[in-house]
């Protein structure tokens, strides 16, 4: 009963962050906002890196992030994998690694006042 109502729930908030009228639409512009979330994340990691690195723990933040992108991707996987047969997978996918991939900006951007 819960996955039949999140999946009615999905393609209406994908429709508010990604105007479409075809899942295909919705497909390609939640890989594109993950895209852009990735390209965010990129940018906060220079200053957090550096930062470690002056406080001599650079290696530290390093086996971290390696282990959250780990526990990222196997969680996504994971999230998107009641829908591997359905249309609306890359969506679920797409829409799970912009959403942890944003909180990992804001937390490395909180870890070094950034």
């Amino acid at each position: 009963m819960a996955i039949a109502a999140l999946a009615l729930c999905l393609p209406a908030m994908a429709q508010a962050a990604c105007p479409g009228d075809t899942q295909v639409e919705m497909n390609e512009c939640a890989a594109a906002e993950y895209k852009a979330a990735d390209a965010e994340l990129n940018a906060a990691w220079k200053p957090a890196k550096a930062f470690f690195d002056e406080a001599g723990h650079g290696e530290d933040l390093l086996k971290a992030q390696r282990a959250w992108i780990a526990f990222r991707d196997a969680n996504c996987q994971a999230e998107a994998a009641p829908y591997t047969t359905g249309s609306i997978q890359p969506l679920v996918f797409s829409s799970c690694m912009e959403r942890l991939t944003r909180q990992r900006t804001e937390d490395l951007k909180q870890m070094t006042g950034y």
